[in-house]
């Protein structure tokens, strides 16, 4: 009996969720559209935000998630809760620079002028996105169409830890900090705000104390001075 109910569930849940979505939570960032669908509403990418949200536990080990969230809670809050929107994304280690990276990889994969993320789970659609496949098509990935489906089909598991080993460091030693910020450089006032951050992200995140060094954006302290009044 478990078995056939079990069955039954696969094949009709995806049904019934489509035939009820007001029963459902579920969202979906639309590359072709734009737009963040939700129960809340449809809303476009851009007006959402990122942050780290850091909390601790009884015993006070820290934890980093990153979330993202409308920046016009009265268009989407929560009916019930009175909640703005937002969204959390789980990554796989407690490393901040894993946070930089995702959100990254959710601004390209929302960017229609560039091609997708190359990572496994989104192999299989790249030839659906037409600025992915003429850029495959051009030869720029310089891999074949079924590279990492390939590569884990291949590998052994000792194999694939120890890569993904080497793949956190790249993404820790990144110069996420160094990076632009294009929301003190385009939004007015914006960069009145603070500007510092940590010199090292990762070991601030772990261990913050009073001998943490903080700089200046050079690109954010820029805009700073041109969002000034008397500049306007």
């Amino acid at each position: 009996m478990a078995t056939v109910f079990k069955t039954l569930f696969e094949k009709h849940s995806i049904r019934f969720y489509k035939s009820n979505q007001n029963w459902s939570d579920d969202v979906a960032f639309c590359r072709r559209s734009g737009l963040v669908k939700s129960f809340q509403g449809d809303f476009p990418f851009y007006e959402f935000d990122a942050f780290i949200e850091m909390a601790a536990d009884m015993k006070g080990s820290q934890r980093h998630t990153l979330k993202v969230r409308h920046r016009y809670p009265q268009f989407s809050k929560d009916k019930h809760s009175g909640l703005p929107m937002e969204f959390t994304f789980p990554t796989d280690t407690g490393s901040i620079a894993e946070r930089y990276a995702m959100w990254d990889m959710l601004g390209r994969y929302m960017d229609v002028s560039q091609p997708l993320p190359d990572i496994p789970r989104l192999e299989p659609f790249r030839h659906l996105d037409p600025t992915t496949k003429a850029f495959d098509e051009a030869g720029k990935r310089g891999l074949s169409a079924t590279y990492w489906r390939d590569l884990y089909a291949k590998a052994s598991e000792k194999e694939l830890k120890q890569w993904r080993e080497e793949h956190r460091k790249v993404v820790a030693a990144a110069p996420w900090g160094s990076r632009p910020d294009l929301m003190a450089q385009s939004v007015p006032g914006y960069g009145d705000s603070y500007t510092a951050e940590p010199e090292d992200v990762n070991a601030y995140g772990r261990f913050p104390n009073k001998t943490d060094r903080f700089v200046e954006r050079a690109e954010a302290k820029a805009a700073s001075q041109q969002n000034k009044p008397d500049n306007q």
